[in-house]
């Protein structure tokens, strides 16, 4: 699995639109607030040509893409953190995923009501974001008073988690998210568990009109000019468009982005927006059997991507045969590679590239 995205916006900003269109799971989609009743979930394939590249090479009996999740979660209004709209429920979904994409109306169209009558995404990004701000901030004042009665017993770690807490208090009444500030790896591990919707990393998509799909409508550059005070990435995409790529295939899809001037659909955009914003990279093991690839973070050693197939590939690591993907499709493969000396041996301390062609070697 890449990893797992929860989609969250106000209703009617074209949320189930976007979500059916990427994942062609059938999510209701209607002209009216709270049409998704439950989270969808639509599991996708990551686009990855180097994957048939590699195909190309080993014929291999199956060609196995890495994956991620899109969650769907209901459309979150003012007071949704106190139980309006819908509520709480769906802020407990948000707390299960990944990453964020919020969808952000930035058309204008008088035949799709807007839940507050008029267009602002500025307005609509603040409404979210406060909710979700409230969300936390209950979460950690419960928190602090069941720490505060336990922190008598002199537990340091606790006492520490209490310090940290009640600096994340601080930034959230202040209108930031929790992500704002500055905790170091220590800091993160101690309140990992309280899992705060806002210290997950947000992406922002601008749901554009067809006849802005550069984005060069002021709400866009409103909604760029946000997510730059977060280092955030934005991705534009018309969700009427993408439903109509959703229907294509191959060489029709390809000649209908060819039209529109796009290299990729909004899918493989807010994916490779995804990867960069976790920081999360894809390595390809190929064999007869199968050509796959695999996700793990940007920095990961060689027995932690091992791991990823098989905790006793991490366990038992020995060593692992790296060959870079440039080198493993100019050299026509493995045996090509190890020919050319291209073909190398790392241990336990190598740190994993982007493409990388691995085998491992391991001890059961």
């Amino acid at each position: 699995m890449g990893f797992k995205c929860g989609i969250v916006g106000l209703p009617n900003v074209g949320k189930s639109t976007i979500f059916n269109a990427i994942t062609s799971a059938g999510a209701e989609s209607a002209n009216y607030p709270f049409c998704t009743i439950e989270p969808n979930v639509g599991v996708v394939a990551v686009p990855d040509p180097r994957l048939n590249e590699l195909a190309n090479i080993v014929t291999p009996k199956e060609i196995v893409p890495t994956a991620m999740e899109f969650v769907d979660i209901a459309g979150l209004v003012r007071g949704a953190s106190q139980g309006e709209g819908l509520g709480n429920q769906f802020l407990g979904h948000i707390r299960q995923v990944d990453a964020i994409a919020h969808i952000v109306r930035c058309f204008e169209d008088d035949n799709v009501v807007h839940v507050d009558g008029d267009v602002d995404p500025l307005r609509d990004i603040e409404v979210i974001q406060t909710e979700l701000n409230l969300a936390d901030l209950d979460s950690i004042d419960k928190r602090i008073q069941r720490g505060k009665k336990q922190a008598r017993s002199g537990d340091k770690q606790l006492q520490q988690e209490l310090q940290i807490l009640e600096k994340l208090a601080v930034a959230l009444n202040d209108g930031l998210p929790a992500r704002s500030v500055n905790l170091d790896d220590e800091e993160l591990r101690i309140i990992a568990e309280v899992h705060l919707i806002t210290m997950k990393p947000v992406l922002y998509v601008a749901n554009v009109a067809e006849d802005d799909l550069e984005g060069s409508h002021p709400f866009v550059q409103k909604v760029r000019d946000h997510a730059l005070t977060e280092n955030a990435e934005v991705v534009t995409i018309c969700g009427k468009i993408e439903s109509e790529i959703a229907e294509l295939d191959g060489e029709e899809k390809q000649e209908f982005l060819d039209e529109l001037g796009f290299a990729e659909a909004g899918l493989e955009r807010t994916i490779h927006a995804g990867y960069r914003l976790l920081g999360l990279i894809t390595y390809f093991t190929a064999g007869p059997k199968e050509v796959r690839a695999w996700t793990v973070s940007d920095g990961a050693l060689a027995p932690q991507a091992a791991g990823v197939i098989h905790t006793d590939f991490e366990k038992g690591f020995i060593r692992a045969e790296v060959t870079a993907y440039d080198d493993y499709v100019n050299s026509g493969g493995e045996a090509g590679a190890k020919e050319k000396g291209l073909l190398r041996l790392e241990g336990k301390d190598y740190r994993v590239v982007d493409g990388d062609v691995m085998h491992f070697r391991f001890n059961v």
